[in-house]
């Protein structure tokens, strides 16, 4: 007589060695995934500083970068007349916590920064931490601890 299939045991076992390698693996990969989300929401926040000087000088006109938990936007121009360049989601879609300023960024027509454009964010998730340090000269530098 030839088998066909597995027994209910068999399956019932496999299930179970497979769900105890995931609880031996899963944890493993926590820290490194956190310390990828956190490194790439600092890439992305960096990213939009660069985005916003190229689109105040392309433009001539004076660029605003606002960084919030939620979202990055770049509006350009002064109001009422002001338009919205460009706009991405925030460090929240990723599950990871920002910690900065609530103020915006601030570029003149020739990509200089002015005002108070100085900043620090934090970003992290689970144990990974990552700083985005802005300076005032607009030099973005990334600080993981």
């Amino acid at each position: 007589m030839s088998k066909r299939g597995a027994l209910l045991v068999e399956l019932v076992l496999a299930l179970v060695v497979a769900g105890l390698l995931l609880a031996i693996g899963v944890p493993a990969l926590r820290a490194p995934l956190d310390r990828l989300a956190t490194d790439r929401a600092a890439l992305e926040i960096a990213a939009a500083h660069t985005r916003a000087r190229i689109a105040s000088i392309a433009h001539n006109r004076v660029g605003r970068l606002v960084i919030t938990q939620d979202s990055l936007t770049i509006t350009l121009g002064h109001p009422p007349d002001t338009i919205r360049h460009w706009s991405a989601a925030g460090p929240a879609v990723s599950s990871v916590t920002l910690i900065g300023p609530g103020r915006e960024l601030l570029f003149r027509p020739a990509g200089i920064s002015f005002g108070v454009s100085n900043a620090t964010y934090t970003l992290t998730r689970g144990a990974a931490t990552t700083r985005v340090i802005i300076s005032r000269l607009g030099r973005v530098r990334m600080v993981r601890r």
